[in-house]
């Protein structure tokens, strides 16, 4: 796996994994995780989160959170409209990165994607580093799990918008709630698409 690009024959690299979730979606934060695996950690459970059913998802969390060195940070809808969602991904990879070095400092941070935040160590940009990297893998789970647990519980507070089910995505029944009942509280207002009455405005 790629993380053997990063360590020296030396010293074994201290190696964070950085991803996030939630770049897509109309509603809700942006989360990230930071994760530094222990050398016995069990990777055979890794993988990208996006193609992890749910249960092992969360069987794989429980697992990361028990074993693991891991912190997770968000971005909430307001900053995101305001810095935009690009800026806010690497802000909330940043903040996550940021919360672990203060419990082990790591040599290197590798992140998904193929942008960097701004830290205090080296860092490299891995694309589709989710399913490659170990590290990365580890946090992308984090980051869903905690992703969608927030959306449920936006759901139980607005049920009109059925975060539960798509999780803030730009579904069709999604984007039919905002039509009827207009934005919620937690929409992006800079991913916005005006409804059919603000056409007729506009």
């Amino acid at each position: 796996m790629e993380r053997t690009l990063f360590e020296t024959d030396e010293n074994k690299s201290i190696v964070c994994g950085s991803d996030e979730a939630g770049r897509g979606p109309l509603a809700g934060p942006v989360v990230a995780a930071a994760v530094i695996l222990p050398d016995d950690f069990p990777i055979e459970i890794l993988a990208d989160s996006k193609k992890l059913s749910e249960k092992r998802r969360e069987e794989a969390e429980r697992t990361i959170k028990q074993k693991a060195i891991w912190a997770i940070a968000s971005v909430s809808h307001k900053e995101i409209d305001r810095i935009n969602i690009l800026n806010a991904s690497l802000l909330a990879m940043k903040r996550a990165f940021e919360k672990v070095q203060r419990i082990q400092r790591p040599d290197i941070l590798l992140v998904d994607g193929n942008k960097t935040p701004s830290v205090s160590i080296p860092c490299s940009a891995i694309v589709k580093g989710d399913g490659k990297v170990p590290e990365i893998m580890a946090a992308s789970i984090l980051a869903k799990c905690e992703r969608d647990r927030l959306m449920r519980l936006a759901d139980a507070k607005w049920p009109a918008y059925g975060y539960a089910k798509h999780k803030g995505y730009p579904t069709k029944e999604h984007i039919e709630a905002i039509e009827k009942y207009g934005p919620s509280p937690i929409e992006r207002m800079s991913f916005h698409t005006k409804t059919e009455k603000e056409k007729e405005l506009f």
